[in-house]
This record gives C-alpha cells, sequence and structure tokens, in this order.
C-alpha cells in the first residue's frame, strides 16, 4: 500500500515536471537605463540573431517598446545568444556590441543594456 502511494506521488511528481518543463518557454526581458542609470521609457528594442544584421540593423527577430518601468519582453525565443539594439531619441547602445549570454531554455532570461 505505501509503495502504491510512493510510486503514484513519484509518478505524478515527473509528469508535474514535463508539463512545466513544456508549458514556461525561453523568454528574455531587457531593462534599458540610460547612462546615469534611470530606467527608459518608450525606446525601442531589437533583438538579432546574427551580428551581421544586428550591424546592417536588418531581419530583427522581434521588436517592442519598453513600458514604464524600462522593461521590453521577448516570449518563444530560441536558447541562444542574441544582439541587442535599444534606441530612444539620439541615444542607443550602437557602438556596446550588446550580446546577451546564451538564453537558458524554459526559462525567465533578464539583462540590463546601457543607451547613451
Amino acid at each position: 500500500m505505501i509503495r502504491k502511494a510512493i510510486s503514484l506521488i513519484l509518478f505524478m511528481l515527473v509528469i508535474t515536471l514535463s508539463m512545466e518543463a513544456q508549458i514556461i518557454k525561453t523568454s528574455l526581458t531587457l531593462t534599458i537605463r540610460d547612462e546615469l542609470g534611470n530606467v527608459v521609457e518608450a525606446a525601442s528594442v531589437k533583438i538579432f540573431e546574427k551580428e551581421s544584421d544586428y550591424v546592417a540593423e536588418t531581419n530583427p527577430v522581434m521588436e517592442a517598446t519598453t513600458d514604464s518601468k524600462g522593461v521590453a519582453k521577448f516570449k518563444n525565443l530560441k536558447a541562444i545568444p542574441y544582439f541587442v539594439l535599444a534606441r530612444k531619441g539620439d541615444k542607443d547602445n550602437v557602438n556596446g556590441g550588446e550580446k546577451t549570454a546564451a538564453l537558458e531554455a524554459n526559462k525567465f532570461n533578464k539583462a540590463t543594456i546601457v543607451i547613451q
């Protein structure tokens, strides 16, 4: 009886964990800040898979605009590094060559980008 209960609990745990891995998609949350450390609202943010696309500013994977907290969110991404271009007015990170670390699959990844 106890063995059946333990087996059932372990089975349910395995099912729950595998479902959770499928539910959580690889995502990236970027916080955009200025050179003083203030968050930047309404900044344009683009992410690119290839450095050549980043340099040419063509073929972005996704685009977003930061919210009032300077945050832009991207969902359903590949678990790879991305090049990030953030811009508002005359401020950007073009010479920074911002590249994220490889995103962790099925995780909520975060990074901060500074524009100046």
